[in-house]
């Protein structure tokens, strides 16, 4: 199983945020680094991936709305993808 971490050190930017989803979960070039793209790749996740958001500490780099889009879209991907799991 993947673990994957977010909070404010490996997530400051939304870049970063994408970057650390590119690199855990490798995936493909065509990722778009956005919430939508992500979503396309977490409901298609075949791997089992645990993803863990330190929500109050992202809002605090991310902005809240930023961080309620994203708690939204992991939710709905774990309801859709049994591989994804949130910790």
């Amino acid at each position: 199983m993947i673990e994957l971490k977010l909070d404010a050190v490996n997530a400051a930017t939304r870049s970063a945020l994408h970057d650390v989803f590119a690199q855990t979960l490798s995936l493909p070039e065509w990722y778009g680094r956005n919430l939508d793209a992500l979503h396309d790749c977490l409901t298609e996740q075949c791997e089992d991936v645990r993803i863990t958001v330190a929500a109050e500490e992202l809002i605090g780099t991310l902005g809240e709305r930023y961080v309620r889009q994203l708690l939204r879209l992991l939710r709905d991907c774990a309801e859709e993808n049994p591989h994804v799991t949130l910790g």
